[in-house]
């Protein structure tokens, strides 16, 4: 089984740019994901070591209407959504709104959400 650079920087939870830096090949084999996991270089420990959870690296998306997901780096400008769904399913097939919301949705959450944010009425 091969695995894209984009697939093991997921698995390691690490950026693409990092990977890329550090020399992981555009293509692996599942032994050399496997060996990268058991043995993790330096950079990897540091970088693991590193982190104050604060921030995901990947988050996963998820369509509401479909369910089609897929993992995608976090924006800081993306908004924290009630749910999320597919740019070309129709209006009519998103939950409804609850009476006492303001929805606002907002375009260009990975490579095609839509984020819905329900905010309660004051």
């Amino acid at each position: 089984m091969k695995i894209s650079r984009r697939d093991a920087a997921q698995r390691l939870d690490i950026p693409v740019e990092m990977a890329a830096r550090h020399g992981l090949p555009k293509v692996m084999t599942q032994a050399e994901m496997d060996e990268l996991e058991a043995n993790p270089p330096a950079w990897l420990v540091q970088s693991r070591a590193n982190r104050t959870g604060k921030k995901a690296v990947w988050v996963e998306l998820e369509c509401a209407v479909c369910g089609f997901a897929e993992k995608a780096r976090p924006k800081k400008w993306w908004p924290t959504h009630t749910f999320l769904y597919c740019d070309d399913h129709s209006v009519s097939q998103v939950p409804k709104a609850a009476d006492d919301v303001v929805r606002v949705e907002m375009e260009g959450i990975g490579s095609r959400f839509i984020a819905v944010v329900d905010t309660p009425l004051d």
